[in-house]
């Protein structure tokens, strides 16, 4: 069985790589994590973007924190892969498969989550492409054999994670995947974030149903333009 290196650590202690760093969902990630002081790594397929990028990630997240020191460098994805103790894959779709199959030994021993989603668009709005795997996460983990591959943040929107202006954050991260210790490792991530929590939603086989359900938030947030986010009752 798989094991990594991370798993059991305290989340704090760990390096955060975001592959798509320079993108607004690895971006508003990253800033987000840095801000809550954790180390943050940001990849591109253009490392002078992304150590770009990282610069003002950087800046924004010290503001935030009130002067804190923060820890954000940016770096080619294959970099950011091989340096980082878990790693946020927030690419493309369109660019998820071939970037993943081409990272593999680079990624194996390591626990990878994936936040990408299968949409399109039509003159009807958004819609779920079909994914051969049955989902993106399912995907990944299809082409890392040798990651812990978990499917989390699907849900957190983009705008509302660049707003620093609001420290605070709403909402649930729907955490799925087949490992407990990877599981647990990135709900923990998603708690470093103040007014977030990690929810475990099931084995790796219901990523398609947690991918799907941005494509409903999406629509929300055209029709009511807001930002929305999911909040599990009950728990």
């Amino acid at each position: 069985m798989t094991e990594s290196s991370a798993v059991g650590r305290p989340v704090g202690e760990l390096v955060v790589g975001v592959l798509g760093g320079t993108g607004p969902q690895g971006r508003g990630l990253g800033v987000r994590w840095a801000a809550a002081g954790q180390r943050v790594l940001l990849g591109s397929r253009d490392a002078d973007r992304a150590q770009e990028v990282a610069a003002q990630v950087a800046d924004r997240a010290t503001a935030a924190s009130g002067g804190a020191e923060v820890s954000v460098r940016g770096g080619s994805n294959h970099d950011v892969a091989g340096a980082a103790d878990v790693v946020v894959v927030a690419v493309p779709y369109d660019g998820h498969a071939e970037l993943l199959a081409e990272l593999a030994p680079v990624l194996a021993g390591k626990v990878v989550v994936d936040c990408v989603v299968p949409m399109g668009w039509d003159e009807l709005g958004a819609y779920v492409l079909d994914v051969p795997e049955g989902s993106v996460t399912q995907q990944a983990a299809a082409l890392l054999p040798d990651s812990l591959v978990v499917g989390a943040f699907h849900h957190l929107s983009a705008v509302s994670l660049e707003d620093l202006s609001h420290p605070t954050l709403e909402g649930d991260v729907m955490v799925v995947g087949d490992d407990r210790g990877a599981m647990d490792l990135v709900q923990a991530l998603a708690g470093q974030l103040p007014g977030l929590r990690g929810v475990y939603a099931g084995r790796l086989r219901n990523a398609r149903q947690v991918e799907a359900l941005t494509i409903n938030l999406v629509s929300v947030n055209r029709r009511y333009r807001t930002h929305a986010g999911i909040r599990v009752t009950g728990v």
